[in-house]
């Protein structure tokens, strides 16, 4: 079972011993779980809880971070009279390896404004980003290496 599977399985326990089925309830029950959860966890030398959710939201909090700055970037890029845009393609070399890391590494550079991820190699370790600017491709690597493929890694690891 799951850290989060159990938490909500303690969460629901609290809301059927204590008596009260309301929703104040059952956040104060999954809150109270997550601490024992991350404890348990921590004695056992697993991976806490806690500490992911706060990589998790770490990731989050990054991913619309860059959200905004990329389409504020876009957007004085596409409004600018001489337009001076260098598309291109780059070769992304991958530290994620696991199909699902990956996966969410090549969705959250798409889903960014101003890149695209294309394909990604056979042997899972390159992957090709589309940039609308392509003036600094070992700047931009440097970027989602430090910042997504970084977090990703922190929270799923």
């Amino acid at each position: 079972m799951t850290a989060l599977g159990l938490n909500l399985l303690l969460a629901v326990l609290w809301i059927a011993f204590s008596g009260s089925a309301t929703f104040v309830n059952f956040l104060f029950g999954f809150l109270v779980s997550a601490l024992a959860i991350g404890l348990i966890r921590e004695q056992a030398e697993g991976v806490s809880y806690l500490r992911r959710v706060r990589f998790i939201l770490s990731l989050t909090i990054l991913f619309f971070k860059e959200l905004a700055l990329s389409a504020w970037k876009v957007a004085t890029l596409v409004l600018r009279r001489d337009m001076d845009l260098k598309p291109g393609i780059f070769a992304f070399p991958l530290t994620v390896d696991r199909d699902f890391e990956i996966t969410l590494l090549a969705n959250l550079i798409t889903l960014t404004p101003g890149t695209l991820s294309v394909d990604v190699s056979e042997d899972r370790r390159t992957l090709y980003v589309h940039a609308i600017d392509c003036s600094d491709p070992e700047g931009t690597k440097r970027d989602i290496a430090e910042g997504f493929e970084r977090k990703i890694m922190e929270a799923f690891r």
